[in-house]
């Protein structure tokens, strides 16, 4: 094996599709749960000729997808070990931490304390402080925060806590600033929310349209990650979409916006075109956030078959020495009960245009794999946690 098998790696997450619930899924009251599965049973079947091609119906079975002969990517899934089914834990594990203490999630809504804190230090009432979808908390309360210039604060099942208001009311550097007290105030060990997430939105009553504004505050990771590796070794960390935000931008060399599934692919192809050294890595939002919260199997069905459309221009651009992995974060079955993610396995397949065939790697213990994988790869610090399959896919 060479030092360096891959100059560049390009790592997608399909942010919430999951593959069958985990062995562990009945403690997290998510016995049945099978996100890929029961969309395509709900669809009549997914229609998704290339990720077929790759390999992902020999996975899992799943209604439309052939179990290929000769697969083109080496397949197979991955357990998470970490506590916890959220996004920040999912990515984290996934460049080689291991969660053992969950953040907290709020389903009655913020303890009171909190949010007067929050009314004193930013000048402005709060409404709302509920689990809600981020478009019904807007038909019920925009009309008032337009009136009364208080700020409107919900979550949702993700230990995130969310601030919307309208740009023409509260300009975008105001709601920046406030989103930046709420992350300061919760760091408390009490309190220890992931993510405080700027949600500006536009419109009248009855025709509100959150914008391409958000913007998100996250924890640092707890420990260095293998981008941090990475990029101390000299190497390229692109973050594409909100990997940035999730890391709290620690590792990353270069940060890119997306503004939903397909700008994201655009911009991925755009990077695989640019003449890079190291890891280019890109989370699809859309998944989760439109269609798995909202419980809308069709709609999931069809990004995935509109992703599934976009991956030749990815795999028409890649180099001989590329490597592609595709993988997920965490499940959220959209035919499952409740808004919340769901605890399963999630896929993995990683191709390259050198391979003459794929075959099927070992069930992995930890998304972690990905990350000692990479780290191998590239020879940086290995994570504490996480075994490299590099040795597995190298021809």
């Amino acid at each position: 094996m060479t030092t360096q098998p891959f100059k560049r790696v390009h790592l997608v997450v399909l942010d919430s599709v999951g593959i069958g619930e985990a062995p562990d899924a009945e403690a997290y009251g998510d016995k049945g749960s099978d996100t890929l599965g029961h969309i395509a049973e709900a669809v009549g079947g997914l229609n998704m000729p290339n990720m077929e091609n790759l390999g992902l119906g020999n996975i899992v079975s799943v209604k439309g997808l052939a179990n290929v002969d000769s697969p083109a990517a080496y397949y197979g899934k991955l357990q998470e070990a970490s506590v916890g089914k959220d996004t920040m834990t999912g990515h984290w594990e996934i460049m080689g931490l291991n969660i053992d203490t969950p953040f907290k999630v709020y389903p009655d809504g913020f303890p009171e304390e909190l949010i007067q804190q929050l009314e004193e230090k930013t000048g402005r009432k709060v409404i709302g402080n509920k689990p809600a979808s981020g478009t019904e908390i807007l038909d019920e309360l925009g009309q008032e925060h337009m009136e009364t210039g208080a700020i409107i604060v919900y979550t949702s099942a993700d230990p995130v806590l969310q601030i919307a208001a309208h740009e023409e009311i509260i300009p975008l550097e105001e709601l920046y600033r406030i989103c930046e007290i709420a992350r300061e105030l919760t760091l408390a060990p009490e309190y220890l929310v992931g993510r405080i997430i700027a949600r500006p939105f536009l419109g009248e009553p009855g025709a509100f349209k959150r914008t391409s504004n958000r913007h998100d505050y996250a924890l640092a990771p707890f420990d260095r990650t293998v981008m941090n590796e990475l990029k101390d070794g000299g190497k390229d960390v692109i973050a594409i979409g909100k990997i940035d935000d999730i890391y709290n931008g620690a590792g990353v060399t270069k940060a890119i916006r997306t503004k939903d599934n397909m700008d994201g692919m655009d911009k991925l192809v755009q990077v695989v075109k640019e003449d890079f050294n190291g890891l280019s890595f890109l989370n699809l939002v859309d998944f989760d956030a439109l269609y798995g919260h909202r419980r809308n199997p069709q709609g999931y069905g069809d990004a995935l078959e509109a992703f599934d459309v976009r991956l030749p221009e990815v795999l028409e651009n890649m180099q001989q020495d590329d490597l592609l992995i595709i993988t997920a974060d965490h499940g959220n079955d959209p035919t499952f009960p409740g808004t919340d993610h769901t605890r399963e396995y999630v896929p993995l397949l990683a191709y390259s245009p050198r391979f003459t065939g794929g075959k099927e790697l070992e069930t992995g213990k930890t998304f972690a794999d990905i990350g000692a994988t990479i780290a191998e790869n590239f020879s940086v610090k290995m994570p504490k946690f996480g075994t490299s399959f590099l040795s597995s896919i190298n021809q």
